[in-house]
């Protein structure tokens, strides 16, 4: 069922509209615009499919070292389906047709400042600072310049040189910012969120996090000299109070070299209740996948999860050093959280999921076959990203570039369920955590737990809403119900312009004697394969891909995978969390995309193909 409503207008077009209206050029009465199309709102909600971590000419990095020169704006319209440059001139647009969200999240650290340097009449642009930052010409000039340029952001310049900063600077570029997310608003049709990317690296490790208004945001970007996140979600929490809205993000926790999870605070002490309140009231979701590699899980936390190795990206930002995996991933983070919840109460943990790109060039590289690279001037061409070799030795006789760029993924969106297509309502599935994360493709996936849903649930035209009426969804609690098994609705589509499903699995956490385990279950299989009880595993499809010319097999794989599903080893009152994941056939990695388009082989060490796949959030169930 659908209902009708009227589009509400955002304050920005209100004003245009009034200006319109009081300006009849015929000199007549003032004719109002006609009335905006209604909104169609499905109850049973729709996915809606967006980037939540976009950069552009604004953030610091993506200006200076990649030479990114395309604003907000740019990348709206990139957004939307629009072909916008490429700091190296050429096209780039999403070949999956348009994005339902987007959300430019630029560096709030020296916003806007890297714009100001190139203009003539501002003060900034006058520093020998800055005449150092913009000589540099060449890649590797590039990166040793923007590492002078965070030097002098963090204060470590010689007393006698001008640290360049400037607040005005920021509220300008913020300004800007959130007039162009008002400017490409087109609730039903397109929405966009006002957003900025709060974070530090420190000694190499990633600790960042997108924050995402729900309506109108601040005056100012947030800006704190601390590094300590709390000190983020406190702001938060004030800004809330004075009606302002948000929901901070985390991601590339792969890097954070076992910070982003760690079990003691910022500050070294122990984790409490307050604590957790204070994450989980903010911090809701976690970024699973992007460019910079997956943070589901890793090889040595899940050794018996053929599938744990996907697009894993070990090294610290920056550096050929090998980060600390306990801390760093995602499916450890949710099962610490429930040994806590178990053990002592409370739950910092709990977070649903999303994915997202991570794009530097005011456009996410989504699309395998389509990838242009996240880092600009530095990964824009094959030979640069390592894919392909040069064309003539190096200096030191080198092939291929000796850097990790060949390591990134192309990757990723957000998946939300949502009544319709507009702020208040993706947001309102951002908080409840009803929202998946996939490696690029627009997988649907949808899950649901629930006691009394009947045998024959997947055949019923009504599915969805017995699902909603008779139980929770992703992201949801199911608390126990007695002795009584819960049944899980496992349920995903592929998309059309992606490989086929091969498999449909359930990843299980629990909590035993105190102490976390996993498991992993398939639990619907394509081409009419059956799950093997003893192994809770699919057979092998023999799905395979032709690495001459990238095709994959035609007649192998599903394009819908459901399942009603009972877990084998359920323990009433033993606490739990299940979530989806959904496989995909195999298909050509970007680098052996790259290598076809060059008539050369792939590079050695990186794999030639991929599974993609999509993440539901997590259900948690609940003992009494």
């Amino acid at each position: 069922m659908l209902v009708i409503l009227k589009r509400r207008m955002s304050p920005m077009l209100l004003v245009v509209a009034v200006v319109m209206a009081a300006c009849n050029p015929d000199g007549g009465e003032p004719v109002m615009e006609t009335e905006p199309p209604a909104i169609e709102i499905n109850p049973t909600r729709n996915a809606y499919f967006g980037d939540l971590h976009i950069h552009t000419g604004y953030s610091f990095d993506a200006f200076l070292m990649f030479a990114t020169k395309a604003t907000p704006d740019d990348a709206y319209r990139f957004g939307k389906g629009e072909a916008i440059d490429h700091p190296l001139g050429f096209p780039m647009q999403l070949k999956s047709g348009p994005l339902d969200f987007y959300a430019v999240t630029d560096h709030a650290g020296s916003l806007g400042l890297s714009t100001a340097m190139t203009d003539p009449t501002s003060e900034v642009s006058k520093l020998e600072s800055t005449r150092e930052l913009l000589r540099a010409e060449t890649v590797d000039e590039r990166r040793a310049m923007f590492r002078t340029g965070y030097r002098a952001l963090r204060d470590e310049r010689p007393e006698d040189e001008p640290i360049i900063r400037d607040p005005e600077i920021e509220r300008s570029a913020w300004v800007k910012t959130v007039a162009a997310a008002e400017r490409h608003y087109d609730p039903g049709t397109f929405t966009t969120f006002a957003g900025l990317e709060y974070g530090f690296t420190l000694n190499s490790q990633g600790l960042h996090r997108n924050v995402i208004f729900r309506g109108e945001p601040p005056e100012t970007p947030f800006r704190a000299r601390s590094r300590n996140p709390e000190k983020l979600w406190e702001w938060m929490d004030h800004e809330r109070v004075e009606g302002r809205e948000s929901l901070a993000i985390p991601h590339n926790m792969n890097v954070s070299n076992g910070l982003m999870f760690n079990s003691k605070t910022f500050e070294g002490l122990p984790l409490d209740a307050e604590y957790a309140a204070l994450r989980m009231r903010n911090e809701p979701l976690v970024e699973i996948a992007q460019v910079k590699g997956a943070s589901e899980t890793h090889p040595l936390n899940s050794p018996n999860d053929e599938w744990a190795d996907f697009e894993i990206f070990p090294y610290l930002l920056g550096t050929a050093t090998v980060g600390n995996v306990p801390g760093s991933y995602v499916r450890e983070a949710v099962l610490n959280g429930l040994v806590m919840e178990e053990n002592d109460g409370f739950n910092p943990f709990r977070f649903g999921f999303i994915a997202a790109s991570d794009g530097h060039n005011s456009a996410g590289t989504i699309e395998e076959d389509n990838y242009h690279g996240k880092a600009g001037v530095m990964d824009g061409l094959p030979e640069r990203r390592s894919s392909v070799p040069f064309s003539e030795p190096g200096p030191n006789g080198e092939v291929y570039t000796d850097w990790y760029y060949d390591m990134w993924g192309a990757a990723g969106l957000t998946g939300a369920w949502a009544e319709s297509n507009t702020r208040e309502s993706i947001y309102d599935a951002l908080q409840r955590k009803e929202t998946f994360g996939t490696s690029g493709p627009r997988i649907r996936v949808r899950f649901f737990a629930g006691y009394d849903y009947d045998d024959d649930l997947r055949g019923t035209s009504d599915l969805v809403a017995q699902a909603y009426a008779g139980g929770v969804p992703m992201g949801g609690d199911l608390i126990a119900a007695g002795e009584r098994a819960p049944k899980f609705l496992v349920w995903a589509i592929r998309d059309p312009d992606s490989a086929p499903l091969q498999r449909l699995q359930v990843v299980k956490g629990w909590v035993e004697d105190g102490v976390a385990s996993e498991q992993v279950f398939d639990v619907a299989c394509a081409d009419g394969g059956e799950v093997d009880p003893s192994t809770q595993r699919c057979p092998d499809s023999g799905a395979s891909v032709d690495l001459s010319d990238c095709s994959i097999s035609s007649d192998l794989g599903a394009g819908e995978l459901k399942s009603l599903w009972l877990d084998p080893t359920f323990v009433a009152g033993q606490r739990a969390l299940y979530y989806v994941r959904v496989i995909e056939n195999s298909t050509c990695r970007w680098s052996t995309w790259d290598a076809l388009r060059a008539g050369v082989e792939p590079a050695p060490g990186v794999p030639p193909t991929l599974q993609e796949r999509a993440w539901s959030s997590p259900i948690w169930y609940v003992p009494e």
